[in-house]
């Protein structure tokens, strides 16, 4: 029987760990974001710590990562959206070397299982509510019924826009677990095309593996800015409801 494509994807239990019923063991994806956090943590402080007047290679990037995400802080939250500077980067490096690391051969894609990318899209988008009724109270409830709806039609997109809520954090967590989950499968495909096809035709697939690869990694930098950039426009629509100051809903 021939190994599923899903195969690389199945987690195991390395530590079992069970504290008062709650399944907290160690496995691959576990030790992965461990080794993400410890690096993303290791490269901001070397770049922190070797501040110079003419910016090396690695104070350079880091200059350019900070700017990059100010500047999709300042175009969708705006100057007061700046608080959120930590957690939004702490979001796009982490979801971003995820995804670089685990192109790796041997390593593990943290964000292929959904339920990492669904645990950080619920959080993001409770946050968004949390700060949407902090500042606005009950008129944010105004999110509901978009700006110049007939009062006739306002029973029928109540619900309409209720349910378009809802989808935000799904189709946030699906978005980013099945792009990268789909990827990964198609290089196991191809590869194993490559090996079983022999040097008489398993040259076309291994081409192919090589060209998607390439795409893969400018797929794991999409992927991070899209889901950044989406919780920056979550988070702006509570500070911004209905298009004030310039924001849309």
């Amino acid at each position: 029987m021939e190994e599923s494509p899903l195969h690389p994807f199945e987690l195991h239990d390395w530590i079992p760990i069970s504290l008062g019923g709650l399944d907290i063991s160690i496995n691959k994806a576990v030790v992965m974001m461990w080794v993400v956090v410890s690096l993303v943590t290791v490269l901001m402080v070397m770049a922190g710590s070797a501040r110079k007047l003419v910016p090396g290679k690695l104070q350079s990037l880091a200059e350019m990562m900070v700017d990059f995400i100010r500047s999709m802080i300042m175009d969708t939250m705006g100057k007061e959206g700046m608080r959120f500077f930590p957690l939004i980067a702490t979001l796009f490096l982490f979801i971003l070397f995820c995804n670089l690391i685990g192109m790796i051969p041997g390593s593990y894609t943290v964000t292929s299982q959904i339920i990492v990318t669904a645990v950080f899209s619920f959080l993001v988008y409770g946050l968004s509510l949390v700060m949407g009724f902090m500042l606005h109270g009950v008129k944010y409830l105004g999110v509901l019924v978009p700006p110049g709806t007939p009062g006739w039609l306002v029973p029928l997109m109540i619900p309409i826009e209720i349910m378009s809520q809802v989808a935000r954090p799904i189709s946030l967590a699906v978005r980013l677990f099945a792009n990268m989950t789909a990827g990964h499968v198609l290089l196991g495909v191809l590869f194993g095309m490559a090996i079983s096809g022999g040097l008489l035709i398993g040259w076309l697939p291994f081409a192919f593996t090589i060209a998607i690869n390439g795409l893969e990694v400018g797929i794991a930098f999409i992927q991070a800015y899209i889901f950044t950039m989406l919780t920056c426009v979550y988070l702006g629509d509570a500070f911004h409801l209905h298009g004030d100051d310039g924001h849309a809903h």
